[in-house]
């Protein structure tokens, strides 16, 4: 028989049992934090019918989604979480009650060629609010507050949240004669940190037409050390730009009582998000001491959410983490937290008796303690053993030989100090409880 060599695709990501017990942590932490907002969890098919997925796409969307046909059937891959939504809502809209709150943690897929840091197969993690005609905008006020929390549960510090408002620059553009060029000049200040305030003016002069001195006005505003300030000037003069100034500050304004700390976020004038469905408020969160990852939380609000699948107004707001690329980068930078544990059980319970009776019935015991408890009955010899509950990273060994049955007591060895001692088996399951959860105090990642 002709040997197929094993291999994992370029652009998908496999772990070994540590890495992706530290990865189910972290996004533990995500569900916990977004239930804790009270959004309920969501999860819609990984196969959706192209013509669905695609109402809205083109362009680069089109060139990078896996797309099959399955007998008669045209068939795609979700290329992100909000489309599949959007379907969601739309059929559900009678059975569903609004604001609608959802999360949803999965995976996406994107035909793309594979770098560092980029994948063909990843996680996102998505909130949504969506209303029924109307939405308030203290649900955008509210986004910011839940990236913070988020992030500081997981465990990092040096974060900032960036905010802006669309309004704010297509009326900014209208003032400054660039209406007809709105488009492409948001698109293209959104690429400002990447390549630069002189490449930016260079591209809107040369290939946009827009005059070299209205080009550098523009920048000089969208850098201002104080936005809000540099704003005031061009108020009263359009009424989309009015409209997005009233909901900046009122986003601003509700940090504070939110629990969102003034240096963990700013409003930048240079945040465009590059999607033309974002209308309102947009967010992209940067790691201050690594600025070359990029936005690793971006969203924003849109007036109508699925207009490619009814008439009916279902305006939100939103974000997205890309969780696969934020655990690469946490990863990469030596990050996650390595002192907890990453075991897939609490105690490996060895017996040493040819009656395992006394042994199944303490796992039992443990098990319905909460304690994560597993038999190791293989035939092997004691170091082989012992050698097994060090590579799995087991946090405790219970031995149950012919003397610990026999006193009513097991023998539990604590395998990070390798101190042992006797503990009655009616206690045991307690103390073991006690000891995991102290091993388990800490956050998924340490700065």
């Amino acid at each position: 028989m002709e040997r197929v060599k094993a291999r994992t695709l370029s652009g998908f990501m496999e772990l070994l049992p540590p890495q992706q017990a530290r990865f189910e942590r972290v996004k533990a932490v995500l569900e916990e934090t977004y239930s804790r907002y009270g959004f309920t969890p969501l999860d819609t098919p990984v196969i959706e019918a192209s013509e669905v997925l695609l109402a809205k796409a083109g362009g680069e969307t089109e060139k990078q989604i896996y797309r099959f046909t399955k007998g008669d059937s045209d068939l795609s891959l979700r290329f992100d979480l909000t489309v599949p939504l959007a379907k969601y809502v739309a059929l559900h809209h009678n059975e569903l009650s609004f604001p609608f709150r959802r999360y949803q943690i999965g995976k996406v897929y994107r035909g793309e060629r594979a770098q560092r840091g980029r994948f063909r197969e990843f996680y996102q993690a998505d909130i949504d609010v969506i209303g029924d005609g109307a939405l308030d905008i203290i649900n955008e006020a509210e986004i910011p507050a839940i990236i913070y929390q988020t992030f500081t549960t997981l465990g990092l510090k040096r974060f900032r949240i960036r905010v802006n408002n669309r309004k704010v620059l297509n009326g900014l553009f209208a003032v400054l004669g660039l209406e007809d060029k709105a488009e492409d000049v948001m698109r293209t200040i959104d690429k400002l940190e990447k390549i630069g305030p002189e490449k930016v003016a260079a591209i809107l002069t040369e290939d946009f037409g827009v005059e070299s001195n209205t080009a550098k006005r523009l920048l000089e505003i969208l850098a201002t050390g104080d936005p809000l300030a540099a704003l005031e000037p061009f108020q009263g003069k359009n009424q989309l730009f009015d409209k997005g100034v009233e909901e900046l500050n009122t986003v601003v304004r509700y940090l504070g009582d939110f629990g969102v700390p003034a240096d963990h976020f700013a409003v930048d004038l240079t945040i465009a998000r590059g999607l033309d469905y974002y209308t309102g408020t947009v967010y992209e969160t940067v790691l201050l001491d690594h600025p070359e990852v990029g936005s690793v939380c971006s969203g924003g609000r849109y007036d109508n959410l699925a207009e490619y699948y009814t008439e009916k107004q279902l305006p939100g707001v939103g974000i997205s983490i890309g969780l696969t690329r934020l655990f690469y980068v946490l990863q990469e930078q030596e990050m996650l937290n390595e002192e907890l544990p990453t075991a897939p059980t609490d105690v490996l319970i060895l017996p040493m008796t040819e009656d395992l009776s006394p042994a199944v019935a303490f796992a039992t015991a443990c098990r319905g303690a909460g304690v994560r408890a597993q038999l190791y009955t293989e035939p092997k010899k004691f170091k082989a053993k012992m050698n097994y509950a060090d590579r799995i990273g087991v946090p405790f060994v219970a031995f149950l030989g012919e003397d610990e049955v026999h006193s009513g007591v097991v023998s539990l060895k604590d395998m990070r100090s390798g101190e042992q001692e006797k503990v009655s088996l009616s206690s045991a399951p307690k103390w073991l409880k006690e000891r995991v959860a102290a091993l388990n105090i800490g956050a998924p990642v340490k700065e």
